[in-house]
């Protein structure tokens, strides 16, 4: 099957028309069914791919004789879980498969969890193949957890790798009545034994021994056999990280001539106090900043990081959760503001709330900044910060707090022009009145707002759309208020016909027309 991005590209114009049909809010549901009955394969994947639908529209989806259809409707990011899993036992693999894979989303953010009942079910007859690594987005953590002690032995045995078992877990697991279960805690047991890593160690460089080296406990042999004689490169790196590595090896390291290598062992938890003082006196400056982010500097260490030479040393030490108020302002830092202020999914555990209070009443930026990212924020530092001085603490207020106020998000969307920016016009309280007065702003976002302003002039929407900017001539396209004559044209135009088919006011007997033509016919005939 050719992917949606070909799908699309193929669509002829008449086939793109359907499409903005089928995404118009104003479609009756017997234009949806139709569209659904005999519109081509891409007014079909946009129909049940990229909006929601009424429930008689998802009833007939989830009939409809071709799995191509069905399986565009399992990875809606804009429907309820519950009604993706209508799906769940469709005879056809591919749509399982797109059931399981899960939603398309933005990087960093996270389908809604499926019902633990459906997962269940999932986990339980459908072939190991299709449960790959996205399905696991598509668990609760509630279940996640208490895979490992599920009474249906295939839950278990999926959750042995998920949840990494605690040592009486994985005892319990070891002597399961199932014996795949008991066959899948042996192997993940192998793979703790360092003995057992040696023997399946790769003797050349690949995948399976980056691995290893990375992750897996390591014999004695293994770690002088690298530092004696590396298969491959970086593998002195790799071990660095390694939580098994020996104390004296860790010792050794700390004093690499390679700074890369000193910087990764700057990190570790279980760095000994005289490596520690001799990495805060490091010549380099990246392994100092390394070691300035350790919570367990002594003193007289903050005290030497506090005035180091180096901006970056100075301001990694700034934010240690040691320091005071009035120390930290003693130190020399400047704050960068070219880093990307973004939506951060909210971490399974919540933070601790009485440090993230501490944060938000902080002098410092920079903790000021982690508090804003926290999706939990009670209203009052939400007040306080949405005031904040600092555009870092503003935005990130802004693109992380389901109550984040709209004079805040249009105010962020203003001054931010840095990584996910359009996120912010996703939020819940982004207005939607007073917009109209950026049309003629020379930033293309920003005029492209005047297009949510219910509000905006015709005769503005009609200059909108033949903006110098392709998303603005988009989004003026779709807007109630373009005058009906400039929408019969945009109708044959090549690039706006589908954003000109979406638009809400485009007249129901338009609408017929195109349906009964497949597209094809704009205006009757004189």
């Amino acid at each position: 099957m050719p992917t949606p991005e070909q799908i699309w590209a193929d669509a002829d114009l008449p086939t793109r028309r359907l499409a903005g049909l089928a995404l118009n809010p104003s479609a009756p549901e017997s234009v949806l069914l139709r569209l659904l009955s005999d519109a081509p394969l891409a007014a079909r994947m946009v129909l049940c791919r990229d909006r929601s639908l009424p429930d008689a529209v998802v009833d007939a989806v989830i009939e409809h004789p071709d799995r191509y259809t069905r399986s565009f409707f399992a990875r809606n990011p804009h429907v309820d879980p519950a009604q993706r899993v209508r799906l769940l036992d469709d005879p056809e693999w591919f749509v399982r498969a797109h059931l399981a894979e899960g939603p398309r989303m933005a990087v960093l953010a996270r389908p809604m969890p499926l019902p633990d009942e459906a997962v269940v079910h999932m986990i339980s007859t459908y072939d190991d193949e299709l449960l790959g690594g996205p399905f696991y987005r598509q668990i609760s953590i509630g279940l996640r957890r208490s895979m490992p002690t599920h009474p249906i032995a295939k839950v278990r045995r999926w959750g042995v790798g998920w949840t990494s078992p605690s040592a009486d877990l994985l005892a319990a697991l070891l002597t399961d009545p199932d014996a795949k279960v008991r066959e899948t805690a042996q192997r993940y047991a192998r793979h703790q034994d360092p003995a057992w890593v040696e023997s399946e160690l790769p003797d050349r460089p690949c995948h399976a021994r980056t691995h290893l080296l990375l992750h897996a406990p390591l014999t004695r042999a293994v770690v002088e056999g690298v530092l004696a004689r590396p298969v491959g490169k970086e593998e002195k790196a790799m071990i660095a990280v390694n939580p098994s590595l020996p104390p004296d090896t860790v010792a050794l390291l700390a004093s690499d001539s390679d700074p890369g290598i000193r910087g990764r062992i700057a990190q570790r938890t279980d760095l000994g106090p005289a490596e520690r003082r001799a990495l805060v006196a490091d010549p380099d400056p990246d392994v100092r900043t390394r070691v300035a982010y350790r919570a367990d500097l002594g003193p007289a260490e903050r005290r030497t990081l506090m005035t180091d030479p180096h901006p970056d040393v100075r301001l990694a030490v700034s934010v240690h959760p040691a320091l005071s108020e009035e120390e930290r302002a003693r130190i020399g830092y400047q704050v960068p503001m070219d880093h990307p202020f973004v939506f951060h999914p909210a971490p399974e555990e919540p933070r601790d709330p009485g440090t993230v209070r501490r944060n938000a009443l902080s002098d410092h930026p920079l903790l000021r900044r982690q508090a804003a990212e926290d999706h939990l924020l009670p209203p009052d530092l939400v007040a306080r910060l949405t005031a904040d001085d600092d555009l870092g603490v503003r935005v990130l207020l802004a693109q992380n707090h389901p109550d984040a106020p709209a004079p805040l998000l249009l105010r962020s969307f203003l001054e931010y022009t840095g990584p996910e920016r359009g996120h912010l016009t996703t939020r819940p309280n982004f207005p939607t009145t007073g917009l109209a007065a950026f049309a003629d702003h020379e930033d293309p976002e920003v005029r492209a707002l005047a297009a949510r302003d219910a509000e905006t002039e015709p005769s503005v929407v009609e200059r909108l759309t033949q903006d110098p900017d392709h998303a603005v001539r988009a989004a003026a396209t779709r807007h109630p208020n373009l005058p009906r004559s400039r929408l019969a044209v945009l109708l044959d135009d090549e690039e706006l016909a589908h954003d000109a088919a979406a638009n809400t006011a485009l007249d129901l007997d338009t609408v017929r027309r195109l349906l009964h033509t497949g597209g094809r016919q704009v205006r009757p005939s004189a």
